[in-house]
């Protein structure tokens, strides 16, 4: 399918130009419904002043993207499991803010229940795939395009890994204003590209994406006015995890999305060595509350995370060379 880089920046305008007029228009009923977010008492000190701030915010990244991506939906399957994904997430994030904030449980949905639910949608994301002509278990080496690693038979199991681990990853790193949505907002226009050099038809979606969460980050930046809670940060998860199996692409997540991994990680080796020697490796996890702890103002946090981020998608358009003809 041939589909010209035009298509994504139409994509691109629409999502932002929806983003700015919903946010200021929903943010007002997120508070007035006190859609407050709590903020953990064991966090840095600073945090505190953020109590009450509305969340939820998702639902504004979601809203945006879809009213762009289903422009381009029609005669477009991959695209629309993409969307399908993109919104199955996002939904099991906003029963988790809708219990955690309306039914006042402060742990949300079990960890039982979101984990069935996350594997849930990866499956029926990969039995939907698996119809379309398009659909392949092999996955592309980063730097190596003449090489592709077909996992046969594991590639369902090796695709709910990369669902649970990506929007684990993106959840765990929604801690500071604008972190994720910067780090992910970086990520998806990567994936733009990518997808205009495979010359892939979820090239429009991936543009969605990224004018809705640059709509987004304009509210979502220090001092954040809303968050976007587990509704946008599953989400997103779900849209790179999504986009790069699509695009044949997860072993690229490792270098583009290094924050998700270096987030999870962080949280893994604090839980694990506490376990062990009852002593925490971290000042706190996840690791951008160690940076935090250390001295580090929250925007330079932040600012540092985005950087590594941009550099690590130039790194992976290097990785992409020789791929897509």
């Amino acid at each position: 399918m041939d589909i010209s880089m035009n298509a994504a920046v139409y994509a691109v305008l629409i999502a932002f130009v929806a983003s700015i007029v919903l946010c200021p228009m929903m943010i007002p009923s997120l508070i007035k419904l006190k859609f407050g977010q709590h903020i953990r008492e064991d966090g840095p000190k600073g945090h505190q002043k953020k109590t009450g701030t509305p969340t939820m915010g998702g639902i504004m990244i979601i809203v945006s993207f879809l009213l762009a991506a289903l422009v381009f939906l029609r005669d477009n399957p991959e695209a629309m499991a993409v969307v399908g994904v993109t919104l199955a997430f996002g939904l099991i994030g906003f029963l988790d803010d809708f219990i955690k904030i309306v039914k006042k449980r402060n742990l949300g949905l079990r960890a039982y229940q979101k984990l069935l639910a996350q594997i849930g949608v990866s499956v029926a994301f990969v039995l939907f795939w698996r119809t379309l002509p398009s659909y392949s278990t092999a996955v592309m080496i980063p730097f190596f395009p003449e090489i592709y690693f077909d996992l046969g038979f594991l590639f369902p199991a090796f695709a709910c890994l990369v669902f649970l681990s990506s929007s684990n990853g993106a959840n765990l790193t929604d801690g500071l204003d604008g972190l994720a949505s910067g780090v992910t907002v970086l990520i998806a226009v990567f994936f733009m590209f990518a997808a205009w050099i495979l010359d892939s038809p979820i090239l429009p979606v991936t543009g969605a994406a990224v004018g809705s969460l640059l709509g987004f980050l304009l509210f979502n930046s220090h001092p954040a006015k809303v968050f976007m809670g587990d509704t946008g940060s599953l989400a997103l998860g779900g849209f790179v995890a999504s986009v790069a199996l699509i695009l044949n692409m997860p072993l690229f997540l490792v270098i583009v999305a290094i924050v998700y991994v270096v987030e999870s990680m962080s949280v893994i080796i604090q839980v694990g060595y506490f376990k062990l020697t009852k002593k925490r490796f971290f000042k706190m996890a996840p690791i951008h509350h160690a940076f935090e702890l250390s001295g580090w103002a929250e925007t330079k946090v932040v600012a540092f995370f985005c950087v590594v981020t941009a550099m690590a998608c130039l790194l992976g358009y290097l990785a992409l060379q020789g791929f897509g003809g």
